[in-house]
């Protein structure tokens, strides 16, 4: 054959293989250069698709059926005793495969069943590559621990191929390169974020003053340090977002690096430091990440939605604001979507927010895999929190000769301006007590571990004056809740609220009273920042009440209140950092070892060679299924119209997000087979008994109905 084509348009022009190998190794070389690993990088590129130098591939072109042309590149690969590059041609389309057994013939897709079928000749002639271009004779890279390393680093070298591939693909079939989209560069965002700042000097107030002397402190460390492990421990009030910022791009500025990523845990967090850093930094370099933000590329979609679309892909931005759920996910995925991103990370700031929300059973691999960016990419860490988890040991563990830098130590005078509330042990509290103490005080939060609680003590209560915020509530719904709660606090209106956990973090409400049930420190200190939160009260009469509630306490926070308990009988002053450390070495020595690694990720790594894919299929920091179910209220009646008509679009889905309640699979099944739901024929629900849904307290189910209620 004359020409060997890798790809045809759809106006006719054609590329060919050499050249569409060229291209990807000429652009995986750079991704990957900023991990030292060019030469891997450009070996990976120059054999992804030699595969298709074959008649078979040529005829698929032409209508012909689907054909393997990834193995090919990863059979030379091995030849050339390349395994890192190896694995990243084979799962370039489908996905990082797991190794499996040598001389596996079987046709599980392993990566060892591929290269022997390969090698027994199941594979299509694509020999004519030779004629074409000479693969590269290098040294494998070193890695360190061939085991756990080298896989984090074929991911890596995987995520490089994969964006290389998928930008010389898309670039040949628009027919344009890429829009550059000129972000500012790291002096412009540096230049936004002085310009922001300047009004907080000269600072008036004692608060102030300390908030303003944490800010300068994290400018001096990001100009001085080198890119490492931090952790930054600032109160509650004491401007941690903008300082944390500050600390990120004055490191940026000063040592080269590529951009800033925030990892928060929850959405409603996003939101608000997204729009913050806008605020300061300006739309177009700011990425917000996450399941309510969906950017539309269809139809009449603006140049601005699509590069923020393809930038969910990339996260080729300055600033990226996501969430754990996806920073972590993507780092042990096998997926080419989700891994595309990644290389990205090399040489960022990453920035932990709430660092303490981690997440228990997965631990281990998540500490883990913030050494190895540490380590060997070029990342700053900084774990960032008012409530510092005692994480120093796992990092040891891990990354023995990494040092963990507090950027601001707070002093035990400074610390005493933070102070805002005053702690109280209440001792067991019924419902109708914590009800009675609620109705006596003006404005008062109620927060507690459980639904259930949550609307026995709030049918306790009546009047206009008295709200329920849950995440059985729709979005929109608790929104406009907490519009209306934020609105009488100010005006000093009676105001008398009962939340679920969901309003401890994220939530900038300031109440003159919380009660809170019993629970893990670092939640009673995440309450207690919905008191008195911008000082303006004496400490001494924002009392901050924690109590024993009614029954035994969910079993999913047992642990957490037993540690809790442990470090109150202690410390009276439960909020010192010694106090917090106490807690989370307790929390831990609790949890035990094994269950911070519970689906055991890291001794799976440590025992086979390279299992991507079942690792992949492990690692799901959302463990149990939900489903959503659509509210057909307000502006939700109008989009569920839209739905029941056909319409299918990621703008539509993106508002519908605002009217959905997520619930645990099982439950949703108990509303399907009762007949509650309009279930669609592509899979969509729409609540169709209404009466499920309350104003006050949202999605309910009836007990006497035979259908045990939501907790």
């Amino acid at each position: 054959m004359s020409k060997y084509l890798a790809h045809r348009s759809a106006d006719g022009r054609e590329q060919t293989v050499l050249e569409h190998l060229e291209g990807t190794s000429r652009l995986c070389a750079g991704f990957a250069r900023r991990f030292r690993a060019e030469e891997q990088g450009r070996l990976a590129g120059l054999a992804h698709d030699i595969g298709k130098y074959s008649d078979a591939f040529q005829r698929r072109l032409q209508g012909g059926p689907p054909v393997d042309h990834s193995t090919a590149g990863a059979v030379e690969c091995m030849r050339l005793r390349q395994p890192y590059a190896a694995f990243a041609v084979a799962g370039h389309h489908g996905g990082l495969p797991d190794a499996g057994v040598q001389g596996d013939l079987s046709m599980s897709g392993t990566f060892f069943s591929r290269m022997e079928r390969a090698v027994r000749g199941a594979l299509d002639d694509c020999s004519a590559w030779q004629d074409e271009l000479s693969l590269p004779d290098i040294p494998v890279q070193d890695t360190g621990d061939i085991m756990t390393e080298g896989m984090f680093f074929t991911r890596m070298l995987f995520s490089c191929l994969v964006d290389a591939d998928y930008t010389d693909t898309g670039e040949f079939m628009d027919g344009a390169p890429d829009d550059p989209r000129r972000a500012p560069s790291t002096e412009q965002l540096w230049g936004s974020l002085k310009e922001y700042v300047a009004k907080w000097f000269p600072p008036k107030g004692k608060l102030n003053t300390e908030r303003c002397a944490i800010l300068e402190r994290c400018i001096l460390e990001g100009e001085r340090r080198e890119p490492g492990l931090f952790t930054l421990t600032v109160p509650t009030g004491g401007g941690k977002t903008v300082a944390s910022l500050a600390f990120a791009l004055a490191q940026a500025k000063a040592r080269g690096m590529s951009r800033v990523v925030y990892v928060i845990p929850y959405t409603s967090i996003i939101e608000q430091t997204a729009k913050t850093f806008r605020e300061i930094l300006g739309d177009g370099c700011v990425l917000e990440h996450h399941s309510n933000v969906l950017y539309d590329i269809e139809g009449e979609a603006s140049p601005a939605s699509q590069r923020m679309a393809s930038a969910t892909e990339t996260w080729d931005m300055p600033v990226i604001v996501t969430t754990a759920v996806q920073f972590f996910e993507s780092l042990f995925s096998c997926k080419p979507s989700q891994c595309r991103k990644l290389h990205n990370l090399a040489g960022s700031v990453v920035i932990f927010d709430e660092a303490q929300m981690m997440p228990l059973p997965y631990l281990r691999p998540c500490v883990w895999a913030i050494s190895q960016l540490v380590r060997r990419y070029g990342v700053s860490a900084v774990l960032c929190t008012a409530t510092q988890p005692a994480l120093g040991p796992l990092f040891r563990e891990f990354a023995p000769k990494l040092s963990m830098t507090e950027l601001c130590p707070i002093q035990a005078a400074s610390r005493e301006v933070f102070k805002r509330v005053t702690f109280r042990r209440a001792g067991t509290l019924c419902y109708d007590e914590i009800a009675a103490q609620l109705r006596e005080r003006q404005q008062a939060l109620c927060i507690v571990n459980s639904r259930k609680s949550a609307q026995e003590i709030f049918s306790r209560l009546s009047g206009e004056d008295s709200f329920h915020l849950s995440t059985l509530m729709y979005p929109a719904h608790r929104k406009a809740q907490l519009d209306e709660i934020r609105s009488r606090l100010r005006a000093g209106l009676p105001c008398r609220v009962v939340s679920t956990s969901l309003i401890e973090a994220g939530v900038d409400v300031s109440f003159p009273a919380v009660y809170r049930e019993e629970a893990g420190l670092d939640s009673i200190l995440q309450a207690a920042g919905r008191c008195n939160r911008e000082g303006k009260s004496a400490a001494a009469d924002s009392i901050v009440t924690i109590f024993r509630g009614e029954g035994a306490p969910p079993r999913l926070f047992a642990a957490a209140i037993g540690a809790g308990r442990l470090v109150m009988s202690r410390w009276d002053d439960f909020d010192s950092p010694e106090a917090i450390h106490a807690y989370f070495s307790a929390l831990l020595d609790l949890r035990g070892t094994d269950a911070l690694d519970a689906k055991e990720i890291l001794p799976l790594m440590q025992k086979k060679l390279f299992p991507f894919r079942t690792v992949w299929e492990r690692f799901h920091l959302i463990d149990e299924t939900t489903e959503t179910v659509y509210i057909p209220l307000g502006k939700g009646g109008e989009l569920a119209d839209r739905l029941r008509r056909g319409e299918r679009n990621r703008e539509l889905f993106r508002q519908l997000g605002l009217y959905g309640v997520s619930v645990y699979h099982d439950h949703f099944c108990r509303l399907e087979q009762s007949g509650c739901l309009e279930r669609l024929e592509d899979g969509p629900a729409i609540l169709a008994d209404l009466s499920l849904y309350s104003a006050n307290t949202g999605l309910s189910l009836e007990a006497d109905s035979g259908r045990a209620e939501f907790v």
